[in-house]
């Protein structure tokens, strides 16, 4: 079963004033008629998925559960986090209660707040990766840059492991104008666009391996998982002890398992307001 994870943790702090605390970007209609989020959910029509699960603040709860209202057939399973603790950490939370559900899940986990032009060309890459990651490879979407962007951090492809498919070498931070054109020049570099699909048992796997106080923290704080009217709640206390990391950090650069897909989509993260 494929499973979408939104992280709707943002806070959009560099669209100021428009997104703002109580409303950050995610929840705002910048690039289409519904909100980033609503696109988001509205960008898999066509894809045979599960039950999303949504991770967000929990101050958010009722802007995420009002925009997904009418999004999809099945409510979405929206996981609450008392406090932001970065990627790492929301995905281990969404891929233990998927793993509950179906043993053998694959996630597909997207930022809420991301901007695609090209439906179909994302729905295609999704299905490319699918069988890879099923065979447990953790697939990471590399976008085909447009130009040399210095906003955006990169991912260094490696050989080609099979047609169209390559190993991620590794991940780099946003860089300088001309740092970014040789990236370009290169053709082995794409935008780190952070999303993802794995299995989500693959993925806790690699967590425990290289981030064992993560995991670890993450399980402990599931434990504490009640419902609370169409909410999963957390333990402030519980959760609040797990490290923050990003899961590039964590898992990404320090597996052997990753693979980057080529995603020609035309993306934007929108992250300030010259994207």
């Amino acid at each position: 079963m494929l499973i979408p994870v939104l992280l709707s943790g943002g806070v959009g702090s560099r669209l100021w004033p428009v997104s703002r605390a109580a409303r950050p970007k995610q929840f705002l209609p910048l690039s289409a008629e519904g909100s980033m989020l609503q696109e988001t959910q509205r960008r898999l029509a066509g894809l045979s998925c599960g039950n999303a699960i949504v991770v967000c603040n929990a101050d958010h709860r009722f802007l995420v559960a009002e925009q997904l209202q009418h999004e999809s057939e099945q409510a979405p399973t929206i996981i609450l986090e008392p406090a932001g603790r970065n990627t790492a950490p929301a995905i281990a939370l969404a891929a233990i209660h998927s793993r509950e559900v179906d043993p053998e899940a694959l996630l597909l986990v997207l930022p809420a707040d991301h901007h695609v032009t090209d439906t179909d060309a994302f729905q295609r890459a999704v299905e490319q990766a699918s069988e890879r990651a099923m065979a447990g490879t953790l697939m990471t979407f590399g976008v085909v840059p447009s130009h040399a962007e210095t906003g955006y951090g990169y991912v260094r492809c490696g050989a080609e492991w099979e047609e169209g498919l390559f190993e991620l070498a590794e991940f780099v931070e946003k860089p300088d104008q001309e740092t970014a054109q040789q990236y370009v020049d290169s053709g082995t570099y794409f935008w780190n666009s952070g999303m993802f699909l794995f299995k989500a048992s693959r993925y806790l796997e690699e967590l425990g391996k290289y981030r064992p106080d993560i995991l670890s923290s993450c399980q402990n704080a599931f434990a504490t998982l009640v419902g609370d009217l169409d909410f999963q709640r957390l333990d402030e206390k519980t959760f609040a002890a797990c490290p923050s990391e990003s899961i590039d950090y964590a898992v990404m650069e320090r597996t052997a398992e990753a693979v980057v897909v080529p995603l020609d989509a035309g993306w934007n993260d929108v992250g300030a307001w010259s994207a």
